[in-house]
């Protein structure tokens, strides 16, 4: 899916910014953290909400810090209505330049239902540091803005 790119840079880095975001009622963030410092340390700028955001504020805050990608990570089960809504928050609010990787305990039989909402990228709650970081970093640079 082609997503159209800001015209206007208001950074003053070009390292990847990613939002990490704990979606709904789950209240377990330890693997979000984590993530957030292996991105931290692989040098991109990382934006942590804190628990039990919804879907609006989630997109609210990732166009007001300007982020490239927003990595939520999920394991309330309630993944599919929570990516569709965010999904659809990121279309009514023009910011579907943002990527969105789910993360987290998502079975197999529901990516497809993800990726038809705008999920760009899943990566199972099994995956390495390295994975991750490369995963990102691919999406990034194939749009051309590192």
């Amino acid at each position: 899916m082609s997503r159209p790119v800001p015209t206007t840079e208001t950074r003053s880095t070009n390292k990847i910014r990613v939002l990490v975001a704990k979606l709904g009622l789950d209240g377990h963030d330890r693997g979000a953290k984590v993530v957030a410092r292996i991105l931290r340390d692989a040098g991109m700028e990382v934006i942590y909400t804190g628990l039990y955001k919804t879907p609006s504020q989630v997109v609210n805050a990732a166009i007001q810090e300007d982020v490239d990608v927003i990595g939520v990570s999920l394991l309330s089960g309630s993944h599919v209505p929570l990516f569709r809504e965010l999904c659809k928050c990121l279309k009514q609010s023009n910011a579907e330049h943002i990527f969105v990787v789910a993360g987290g305990v998502i079975p197999e039989q529901d990516y497809d239902d993800l990726k038809e909402c705008g999920v760009d990228v899943i990566i199972p709650q099994e995956a390495r540091a390295e994975l991750i970081v490369s995963t990102i970093t691919a999406m990034v640079e194939a749009r051309g803005r590192i």
